[in-house]
């Protein structure tokens, strides 16, 4: 299986077609697509494209310097744990280099799966939202 995995810089993503892929995996039905479009001109972003469709997603916010938050790492439901994933975050950290610290949040299950991407769990740490 070819799998191209390209920063939005190379292959812009449309917001419908991002769209697209979060209600595949049931994700973000309430975001609206110019509020998506305006994202993903803010945001440095990776795709993995499949004979010209997008399969996987992640993006990550950042000042640009200091600091980085991996988010929205996904991937088309046809195509989870096959490696893909993996791929995208890999690209994702390279395209944030030249960043001192990049951060994620995940679920509970997906530590182990970040671990092996060279990511380390963090007890010192606590994940605040205000909504």
């Amino acid at each position: 299986m070819s799998v191209e995995i390209k920063s939005y810089i190379e292959q812009p993503i449309k917001a419908n077609v991002l769209m697209k892929l979060y209600n595949n995996v049931g994700w973000w039905a309430e975001r609206k697509e110019q509020d998506i479009d305006n994202m993903l001109k803010c945001e440095v972003s990776v795709g993995a494209w499949k004979e010209g469709i997008l399969i996987g997603f992640a993006r990550a916010v950042s000042e640009g310097n200091f600091r980085a938050y991996i988010e929205d790492v996904v991937i088309h439901k046809e195509f989870q744990k096959i490696g893909i994933g993996t791929k995208i975050v890999s690209r994702l950290v390279d395209e944030l280099s030249h960043i001192d610290v990049i951060n994620l949040f995940c679920e509970y299950e997906l530590i182990p799966y970040y671990e092996k991407n060279n990511f380390r769990y963090s007890k010192s740490h606590f994940v605040m939202h205000r909504k």
